[in-house]
């Protein structure tokens, strides 16, 4: 795609708008028009539209800085603020008349300012393509959805915190295999996803910088004759840094699918919460109750509860990674540089953000509850049934690790302690009894070791209590742990 000014009418002949036929946007070279099939399966701005912000922003700082140049007259640059300021407003108010013919967001901003403004709409092109101009709109939309993402993200983690803090004596089984393995409080079992979503907001914080890189300058994709300043248009536009190769500048997709990876990796997050959410609210586990606001019925099952907003959650996983797939097989045989292949870029990009987005919000406000506008009441999203949890842990021998750490501190080996202890359960498994529930002489009768104090290690919040090591489930770590992602959470 050219940068380069369309040839002046020839004498006799009407000059043409090169903006005012779909054939004839780019050049005077083509003699029959677009098919209307073609204009349609080859147009964007039914999508690209909402890049209409980064777009307006990204033409008022290269106008100025040719204007800062002398590529083109103080008067022309404000000609050219004017109209984008009519048609920011015009856009604002739904009075924009978006065009198919006009192919993109680009094209039909372009196309108003110059019926807005004449001549000087037509400079503003003066320097630049669209293979760079639409690379800087994606990247200065990405980095403001970024932003907010991660603003999100805090969410997320603040609702997990509170609702952690409310809990940190509340016993559950932690599992693995999805077998009973140990004792766990409820609220440490909360904060691992804390730590996910803190890494996950890390992650965004991390390609942001590379996000925010400007592309504008390269031109098509050799760069260009005119003098341009492009770190002016840089600190316009609050890029950190500039995009160092023309060519790369205008094929660069990287980033976006570093920011659909990023996406795809909480999304698994929140997965794997909203399947526990699903898991504890169901009859086999009846740890939780949702609000009903977070369920639906059945059309046939009267009594039915149905948490479809974690169900939905988990599914919606599917569709970014799937967006990441897409977005990798789009790049992968793309040789340098801009190929038309990358319109294709956007729909998975923007569905992505707003996937992840409304997922985030929602699953925010569904740990965390609600607040009433007129009372002021806070209602909780998740009820947690603290007798449920703890009859599971003791349904799985939880502690029997610590009946073996308590013998390895008696002096026995570890692996004849792991035996010994094994030999317990296998015992209490026969006799339909929970491993403390045995006889002091049954147990004594296993090994010699065991004494009257046993029974304080084989009791749940024991077990809570031993583990006090850092990041452990002893409620003194939890504690800690509350206080220090609080701290975090309002810097």
């Amino acid at each position: 795609m050219s940068s380069s000014p369309p040839p002046p009418a020839l004498p006799g002949q009407p000059a043409v708008d090169p903006l005012a036929n779909k054939a004839q946007a780019w050049s005077a070279l083509f003699s029959e028009p677009m098919s209307a099939l073609v204009q349609r399966y080859t147009a964007s701005v039914g999508f690209d539209q909402r890049l209409w912000r980064a777009d307006i922003a990204g033409s008022l700082a290269h106008a100025g800085m040719l204007a800062a140049q002398g590529v083109i007259s103080a008067e022309d640059l404000a000609s050219i603020q004017r109209g984008l300021a009519q048609i920011s407003a015009d856009i604002e108010a739904g009075r924009f008349e978006w065009k198919l013919e006009l192919e993109d967001v680009h094209l039909n901003i372009e196309a108003r300012l110059t019926a807005l403004v004449g001549d000087a709409g037509k400079r503003l092109h003066t320097g630049r393509s669209r293979n760079d101009q639409v690379a800087t709109d994606v990247r200065l939309w990405l980095r403001g959805e970024i932003d907010g993402l991660h603003g999100l993200l805090l969410d997320m983690q603040r609702a997990l915190v509170e609702l952690a803090a409310q809990h940190t004596d509340t016993v559950m089984p932690g599992y693995t295999h999805m077998q009973v393995a140990q004792p766990v409080s409820f609220a440490h079992h909360l904060l691992a996803y804390v730590e996910m979503f803190a890494r996950d907001a890390e992650r965004l914080a991390d390609l942001r910088r590379r996000v925010n890189r400007l592309p504008l300058g390269a031109a098509a994709l050799a760069g260009t004759s005119y003098p341009l300043d492009r770190q002016q248009v840089a600190h316009a536009l609050g890029f950190e840094g500039l995009c160092q190769n023309s060519l790369d500048a205008v094929s660069d997709r990287d980033f976006a699918l570093e920011f659909t990876a990023a996406a795809s990796i909480c999304m698994v997050h929140v997965s794997r919460l909203a399947e526990e959410i699903v898991l504890w609210m169901s009859q086999n586990f009846g740890f939780i109750d949702l609000a009903d606001r977070y369920c639906t019925g059945s059309s046939i099952m009267p009594q039915k509860r149905n948490p479809d907003v974690a169900e939905l959650a988990r599914g919606k996983s599917g569709r970014v990674i799937g967006h990441l797939t897409a977005l990798l097989v789009l790049m992968k045989g793309q040789p340098l540089t801009y190929n038309k292949d990358n319109q294709e870029d956007k729909e998975p990009l923007f569905d992505t953000v707003d996937t992840l987005a409304a997922t985030l919000r929602i699953m925010a406000e569904m740990v965390g509850g609600t607040r009433d506008p007129k009372s002021g009441a806070w209602t909780g999203g998740i009820t947690v049934k603290k007798a449920a949890m703890e009859a599971a842990a003791m349904r799985g021998y939880a502690t029997a690790t610590d009946l073996a750490d308590y013998l390895v501190k008696k002096g026995l080996p570890f692996r004849d302690a792991h035996e010994t202890v094994a030999h317990a359960v296998k015992l209490a498994i026969a006799q339909g009894k929970d491993r403390s529930a045995l006889p002091l002489a049954t147990l004594q009768g296993l090994n010699a070791h065991i004494g009257g104090d046993v029974f304080d290690v084989l009791t749940l919040r024991g077990s809570l209590n031993a583990r006090n090591v850092l990041g452990g489930t002893a409620p003194a770590q939890v504690l800690a742990q509350v206080a220090r992602h609080r701290t975090r959470l309002q810097a």
